[in-house]
């Protein structure tokens, strides 16, 4: 049973930065899916990024692309979420997954259905305008 916890979370002005982490309970940085959702009030879970650890692959949201970069610390079991020009479309809550992975095309496949096994309580986004 793998843990997360999400932390980073605030308020922010548009145009500003936050850097979310999700800590992971056990060793995930080999061969995992790991991956970042959002979902604000009334509207429905989005992927936002994910990677597949085993090779590196990531992918993001139309919505973040240029704006949004993930990141691994392997020795600290984190995965990062670096969020710059945030708008206020950004508010939400941010929520971090892993499943186990096979492939970056996996991990796209199963990011895109919202597949995940274990996911984090959730640390919240708010960006005004």
């Amino acid at each position: 049973q793998v843990q997360l916890v999400e932390s980073g979370g605030g308020s922010v002005q548009a145009g500003g930065s936050l850097r979310l982490s999700c800590a992971a309970s056990e060793y995930t940085y080999s061969s995992y899916c790991m991956g970042w959702f959002r979902q604000a009030p009334g509207k429905e879970r989005e992927g936002v990024a994910v990677v597949y650890t085993g090779g590196g692959s990531t992918y993001y949201a139309d919505s973040v692309k240029g704006r949004f970069t993930l990141s691994q610390d392997n020795a600290e079991n984190t995965l990062y979420l670096q969020m710059s020009s945030l708008k206020p479309e950004d508010s939400a809550m941010y929520y971090c997954a892993a499943q186990l992975g096979r492939s970056g095309d996996y991990c796209s496949a199963v990011w895109r259905r919202g597949d995940f096994n274990y996911w984090g309580q959730g640390t919240r986004v708010t960006v005004s305008s």
